[in-house]
C-alpha cells in the first residue's frame, strides 16, 4: 500500500550537539521548541498530524484541520507542531494541549494560544518518496508546495553563517539552532551525523537537598533555592549525577525534607542537610523547574542563601 495511507513514518533525527560553526556545506534553521510531527496532507482530502509515536494529535490542534488546503498537491511534510505565547514557541503549552482530553477545554485553549505547523522537510510529493533528493531539492520542491499562513508555513534557513544565527537565538532566549549538510538525504528514523544541534543552554546555581536511587544504578538530586530566606523546590536533576562522587563531600542525612511542604513525587527520597552547592545546566524555560538539567559539579566557593531564586523564571 502507499505510504501516505499506511502513515508510521519515523523522522530523520538529529546526532548530536556540537558548538556553532560556519560552513558553506551546510544551512542553519532556528531549532522551534515544540512538538516534531508528520504532516500527512491532500488538498482534495484531508490533514493527518502525527507525532513521533505515530499518535494522531490532530484531535489537540482543531484549528489545524483544514492546513491540507494551503497544500497544492499530496504531500508528507516533517516539522514541528508549536505553540507561540508572549513572541516565542513555548514547549509547556504544547506539550499540556497534546495530553488534553476534553474537547470542551481544547477549544478554548486553542482559541487563546493557536497551534501551527512549520515544515523544514518534504518526504512524499504526490504520489512517490522523495527522500533521495538531497536537502537543498527538497527544500526548493517545499517552497513550490506550500501556501503559506499562520498555521502552516515553512522553516527559513540562512546559508554559511551558523555562529552569528546561534548567538541572535541565544539573544532572544530561542532553544538553538540545527545545522543540516546541503547534500544530505533523507532516511526515515536514522540517527544521521548529517543534522546535528546548536543548543543553548543555561546554569543556575543550587542547593542539593536529597537524592533518590532509580533503576539501572542511576541517581536523581532534588534540587532548591531560595527565595529570600525560604527555601524553594527546583525539581531534580539525573543526567551527570554520580552517587560515589558526590560521596567525597559531606552529606548529612537528616531524615526530613528542608521543605515547608515535601514536593509530590519524591517518595523514598533520602533527604538531606541542605549545604551542598552545585551547577546545574538546562534549557531556558518560564517554568519554576528545570528542563533537560543536566549535573555539571560542586561548587565550594559559594554559600546555599548565595543561591536564589531568579525573578526572571
Amino acid at each position: 500500500m502507499d505510504i501516505f495511507d499506511t502513515k508510521g513514518i519515523k523522522p530523520m533525527l538529529i546526532s548530536e550537539q556540537k558548538k556553532a560553526f560556519d560552513s558553506p556545506d551546510w544551512i542553519y534553521e532556528v531549532k522551534l521548541d515544540g512538538i516534531r510531527c508528520i504532516a500527512y496532507l491532500d488538498p482534495v482530502g484531508v490533514t493527518d498530524l502525527r507525532n513521533k509515536r505515530d499518535k494522531n494529535l490532530l484531535p489537540n490542534v482543531p484549528e489545524l484541520t483544514d492546513i491540507h488546503k494551503l497544500v497544492k498537491r499530496k504531500c508528507i511534510l516533517d516539522g514541528e507542531l508549536f505553540v507561540l505565547k508572549n513572541g516565542v514557541t513555548d514547549f509547556y503549552e504544547v506539550q499540556r494541549r497534546a495530553l488534553m482530553a476534553d474537547p470542551f477545554k481544547i477549544k478554548l485553549t486553542a482559541a487563546k494560544f493557536p497551534a501551527s505547523f512549520t515544515a523544514y522537510d518534504i518526504i512524499y510529493d504526490t504520489d512517490h518518496l522523495v527522500m533521495d533528493l538531497t536537502l537543498m531539492e527538497r527544500k526548493n520542491l517545499l517552497s513550490g508546495i506550500i501556501m503559506e499562513n499562520d498555521m502552516l508555513n515553512m522553516s527559513r534557513y540562512i546559508e554559511e553563517n551558523g555562529i552569528a544565527l546561534f548567538e541572535a537565538a541565544k539573544q532572544q532566549g530561542l532553544e538553538g539552532v540545527v545545522a543540516k549538510r546541503k547534500d544530505s538525504k533523507y532516511y526515515f528514523g536514522k540517527r544521521t551525523k548529517n543534522w546535528i544541534k546548536f543548543k543553548v543552554m543555561e546554569t543556575e546555581d543550587c542547593i542539593i537537598c536529597g537524592y533518590i536511587k532509580k533503576a539501572n544504578n542511576m541517581t536523581s538530586l532534588i534540587l532548591g533555592q531560595y527565595d529570600g530566606q525560604r527555601l524553594i523546590y527546583r525539581g531534580h536533576v539525573t543526567l551527570g549525577v554520580s552517587i560515589r562522587s558526590l560521596m567525597q563531600y559531606r552529606l548529612r542525612i537528616t531524615g526530613i525534607s528542608p521543605f515547608e511542604e515535601t514536593p509530590v513525587g519524591n517518595a523514598g527520597a533520602v533527604w538531606l542537610e541542605p549545604e551542598l552547592v552545585c551547577i546545574v545546566e538546562s534549557m531556558p524555560t518560564d517554568n519554576e523547574s528545570f528542563r533537560q538539567a543536566v549535573f555539571r559539579g560542586i561548587r565550594n566557593d559559594k554559600t546555599p542563601l548565595e543561591c536564589q531564586l531568579r525573578k526572571d523564571i
